[in-house]
């Protein structure tokens, strides 16, 4: 828990291929996920701004630690609140391509 018991610290990140970016921003204790990643947002801006504007806040999943959440949802201290990046290939097709490609070959 933070030092006042009424704020908390949450850890907003998004990850490019070539680096991590990652905010710390102190709310108060009922604050969602929508208030934390606009939170962050305002500190990107102010220190980042390139970075903030290819940030999509308001249209990437989120999620907690790796679990999907809600942006309505409410983080405790210490949160990890993740901004996904969406898929360039579907998982699925990629691999039932690789193994057509396999079978052609003869393996």
């Amino acid at each position: 828990m933070s030092a006042a018991t009424d704020t908390k610290r949450c850890t907003v990140v998004y990850a490019l291929r070539e680096r991590q970016r990652l905010w710390t921003v102190e709310l108060p204790r009922q604050a969602n996920v929508r208030q934390t990643l606009e939170a962050a947002h305002r500190a990107a801006d102010a220190s980042e701004p390139d970075v903030a504007a290819e940030v999509p806040w308001e249209s990437a999943a989120v999620g907690i630690f790796g679990e999907l959440v809600a942006r309505e949802c409410v983080p405790e201290d210490g949160d990890r609140i993740e901004i996904y990046r969406p898929l360039q290939h579907d998982p699925k097709l990629t691999r039932r391509a690789r193994a057509r490609q396999l079978r052609t070959r003869g393996r």
